[in-house]
């Protein structure tokens, strides 16, 4: 799978996976690559995952029972730690604040993707501009 391009990575990986919220994890794959055009994927950490110009930046977390999640990160090589939650004002909780500059979002089933997406929407977009 890693001669392959990132895309086509993630649609063999995504074939394969046996997850009982696999239709959740396709949609929100869709919504991610859906808010910016310089997004793209692969596989890394066995899983999904979304990069702005070759770099890290959101990966699945697929390891939940009953649910799921993305992690918001700023890549796979420590950088300066910085405070990237002072850029979001969160009063919806959508995320969960690891550091402050890694969060989590949580999935559990369609209707809270459904509820989710323009929020989440809204934090991809964010996410990308305030970590490059």
């Amino acid at each position: 799978m890693a001669n392959l391009p990132g895309e086509r990575q993630v649609e063999e990986y995504l074939q394969n996976l046996v997850h009982p919220l696999k239709r959740e994890i396709e949609e929100v794959r869709r919504i991610v690559l859906g808010t910016d055009r310089e997004l793209s994927e692969h596989v890394k950490w066995n899983a999904p995952s979304f990069c702005f110009h070759d770099d890290d930046r959101i990966t699945f977390n697929l390891h939940g029972n009953g649910f799921f999640r993305l992690v918001l990160h700023r890549g796979a090589k420590a950088k300066e730690s910085i405070n990237v939650k002072r850029y979001f004002e969160d009063v919806q909780g959508l995320m969960e604040w690891v550091t402050n500059d890694r969060a989590t979002i949580k999935f559990t089933n369609i209707k809270d993707v459904e509820v989710k997406r323009e929020l989440l929407k809204e934090v991809v977009r964010r996410w990308v501009d305030v970590t490059l």
